[in-house]
């Protein structure tokens, strides 16, 4: 099982060890965090500062076949072997792309992520799942190439988090909340009264602990860890439309509003209470607004291309949409069958909520 440490200390005490002794290291990053986070690593695991230094570019934009290729020749051309060791530091971007790169690297090499902000710390970087968007003539497709591959740590240290602004704790912020609305009532109820910038480092390591329980008992995907994509079918929909929109949705952001649309849904299929629905409908809205951002509103031309998107969704089967839904907080569903004439009815509903 993957190692959840909370602090650098801890992973400079794990990279002293003995399994690591002359291991040629690497360290994945990004421009942002090559600034802002690179020197709070090295400084605290001395066995990192003779690691080289791999740099991708910022964003969702790293996670690209041709950046993947341009790193292994990096990896060749360095002498990297199978006991060598890529450490990821950065947001779910970078952990997706180090992970997917080190999964394909001689049939697998070691790798550790250190997650720098909060949707990476409570999602991306547990799991092990890695992998690459594609780009079709149709547009973007979301995470549609890549692997199970476990790391061997993941390194928690809310020192990162201090680089972050405010739309980027919200959007790690929602993958929380869907954490709490899947397996923590209490918790859900306390953010829902004070917000997402009142995640405390107990609420973020409960988060931490419901995924790492899910993945613990299903760490491929055959069945309870579906939850884990609650209101992703919608989200990714809604992130990928908004990159050909030229509007480049943030994930968190998108999966917020992808569980306002799964709460919806779960009224008209499973019966939940509407009052919870329209609660955090209100609470999504409040949200966004504080950061800056008005919900993306779509018409009845919008509906097909979000459609498509959802069609290409790695959960679904055959011609079928299926969504993970919640009969009410701390009670989800999963592989719930939507009609295409109800996807248009819940994409309508949520862009009438939103102009509220």
């Amino acid at each position: 099982m993957t190692k959840v440490l909370y602090s650098l200390a801890g992973l400079g005490r794990l990279l002293d060890g003995e399994s690591y002794k002359g291991a040629k290291c690497f360290i994945m990053l990004d421009g942002n965090t090559y600034e802002h986070c690179l020197p709070e690593l090295v400084g605290a695991v001395e066995a990192l500062t003779d690691a080289e230094f791999i740099e991708l570019p910022v964003g969702e934009e790293c996670k690209r076949i041709e950046i993947a290729r341009q790193v292994w020749d990096v990896l060749l051309e360095s002498g990297a072997d199978r006991s060598s060791l890529i450490v990821n530091l950065g947001g779910g971007s970078v952990c997706d792309l180090g992970g997917f790169v080190a999964a394909g690297f001689k049939r697998g090499i070691r790798y550790i992520n250190v997650p720098t902000t909060l949707i990476g710390m409570c999602d991306a970087a547990i799991g092990g799942k890695t992998a690459i968007d594609w780009e079709t003539p149709g547009g973007l497709l979301k995470n549609e190439i890549g692997f199970f591959y476990k790391p061997e740590a993941v390194c928690i240290d809310r020192r990162f988090l201090a680089t972050l602004d405010v739309a980027q704790l919200a959007s790690g912020g929602f993958e929380v909340m869907k954490a709490f609305a899947l397996a923590d009532p209490q918790n859900y109820a306390r953010l829902l009264d004070a917000g997402l910038g009142a995640i405390s480092p107990a609420m973020l390591r409960s988060s931490v602990a419901i995924k790492q329980a899910v993945v613990r008992a299903d760490p491929e995907e055959h069945g309870v860890r579906r939850i884990l994509n609650f209101g992703h079918t919608f989200g990714h929909a809604i992130e990928s439309y908004s990159y050909k929109q030229g509007t480049a949705l943030p994930h968190g952001l998108a999966v917020g509003l992808g569980l306002m649309c799964a709460m919806y849904l779960s009224t008209k299929k499973l019966g939940m209470d509407k009052e919870v629905a329209e609660r955090y409908a209100c609470f999504t809205r409040d949200e966004l607004r504080r950061v800056g951002l008005e919900p993306p509103r779509y018409t009845l031309k919008d509906t097909e291309p979000l459609l498509d998107y959802m069609r290409h969704d790695k959960k679904c089967s055959g011609e079928s949409i299926r969504c993970v839904l919640i009969k009410e907080i701390g009670v989800p569903v999963i592989d719930v069958e939507v009609s295409e004439l109800e996807v248009r009815d819940t994409l309508l509903s949520y862009s009438r909520c939103c102009c509220r």
